[in-house]
């Protein structure tokens, strides 16, 4: 059997058993396995397994992952969440949709320093549907603001997604994180709004119920919590940007920080400190084990060529650059509706990879479009993991009313990657000028 048959066999028999749900590792190790078997024998597989796995065990850039997660865990365990949506509701309250408004705020201030959609969803999200519902706010309004605003926490820095992709790539983290912030509060105003447009179009959408008015002196008490976590940012993100010190770094640098936060504030028991480092471990366990599989099937696609063979094909159809960019996001939505988005990108990055270095697209640039494509898979029927987790979380809100208010917010994500294809700038302004 001819070894471009033996890697789209591998590739299919992956899909096969993600669509089965199949675990995510196996899926992606078992057919790895089978393939290296097949096509050099059990010493290779084994010498295979030592040079792919056990050599990026040890790599540098991993540990940025458990200090960004953990870094997030103790600012979630600081207690931020409830003074921050009332922060943004404070300001925006009054306004249309104000609170839809404020949940999408808060949502960006909590991304900055959780690194994960699903935390932001989660936690933001007991605290807005409370007071949205209560205001009288459609259940399909409240629920797409939530889980909206939920998926800026991969695409604001820090954000896990973009150090995998970074790995894969084998790009700078530095810069990828620093590349999200500029479309990060990009979005968020384009979903703000979207959610006062939405209210201007469908007034039913929320009551008449009018919020009190707040003082400026109550308004700006409220801006505390955002001067921490904002400081925070500041230090941890601006280090990055002067080159004063590494991605790394600034990961170990921002656990730090949260640490000290919580500790001042107060909110730090050893029964939550433990909980948050446990949480820690379970997620970063669960994102290594997901990028070692994909370091082995990636190890295999290269052996079979089976990559630089679609890249040929495209090519070979002379398609232009738009069109196979197109044809790229399509395949993304696609597989984003059906797929686990973590397991979506370590499989697919490698098969796409060739083509996008002979189209000569920007692998930062497209590190943003394939975290804004995530985003979308993330409130996406019928596998959305946001919706998922609301649902979870908030029982008054369900499944389907979610889903239908996520589709409102799928337009600013797709305007925004339109806008990014024609002005690449607007992610890699700031990349440009990072320093060391």
């Amino acid at each position: 059997m001819a070894v471009e048959t033996v890697g789209v066999i591998v590739i299919l028999f992956v899909f096969l058993l993600m669509f089965l749900r199949v675990p995510i590792v196996i899926a992606m190790a078992i057919p790895a396995f089978i393939g290296l078997l097949y096509l050099r024998g059990e010493v290779a597989l084994f010498a295979a397994i030592d040079s792919v796995i056990w050599q990026h065990s040890y790599h540098y850039t991993l540990s940025t992952i458990p200090l960004f997660v953990l870094m997030g865990q103790l600012l979630y365990t600081a207690g931020f969440s409830d003074e921050l949506f009332t922060a943004f509701r404070n300001w925006f309250g009054r306004m249309k949709g104000g609170l839809g408004i404020a949940t999408i705020g808060a949502s960006a201030m909590f991304a900055s320093s959780s690194g994960s959609s699903l935390a932001t969803t989660g936690t933001i999200g007991v605290v807005a549907s409370k007071e949205m519902l209560k205001a009288g706010y459609a259940k399909s309004l409240t629920g797409g603001s939530i889980v909206a605003g939920g998926t800026l926490g991969i695409l604001i820095p820090p954000s896990t997604m973009f150090i995998i992709y970074g790995m894969i790539t084998e790009q700078s983290i530095g810069k990828l994180l620093i590349a999200g912030i500029i479309p990060g509060i990009l979005l968020t105003i384009f979903f703000m709004i979207t959610i006062y447009v939405s209210i201007l179009i469908k007034p039913s959408l929320v009551s008449n119920v009018k919020e009190p008015k707040v003082s400026m002196k109550e308004k700006l008490n409220s801006l505390k919590a955002n001067g921490w976590i904002l400081a925070l940012f500041v230090l941890v993100m601006g280090g990055i940007y002067i080159g004063a010190f590494t991605a790394t770094e600034a990961a170990g640098i921002g656990a730090l920080g949260a640490f000290l936060i919580a500790l001042i504030r107060r909110k730090l028991t050893r029964a939550n400190f433990t909980e948050a480092v446990l949480s820690t471990v379970k997620t970063t366990g669960f994102i290594f084990a997901i990028v070692m599989g994909a370091f082995l099937l990636n190890f295999v696609l290269t052996i079979t060529r089976v990559p630089n063979l679609l890249a040929d094909f495209l090519f070979a159809k002379s398609l232009s650059p738009t069109m196979i960019f197109i044809l790229i996001v399509i395949m993304y939505l696609i597989l984003g509706a059906i797929m686990d988005t973590l397991g979506m990108i370590v499989i697919t990055i490698p098969i796409i990879l060739p083509i996008l270095q002979l189209l000569e697209f920007d692998l930062i640039w497209f590190g943003v479009i394939i975290v804004l494509l995530v985003e979308m898979a993330l409130i996406s029927p019928p596998v959305g993991m946001n919706c998922f987790v609301l649902n979870g979380v908030v029982k008054e809100l369900e499944l389907g009313d979610i889903f239908k208010g996520a589709l409102l917010f799928m337009i600013p994500i797709l305007a925004l990657i339109t806008l990014l294809y024609v002005f690449p700038d607007i992610a890699l302004f700031l990349p440009n000028f990072v320093k060391g």
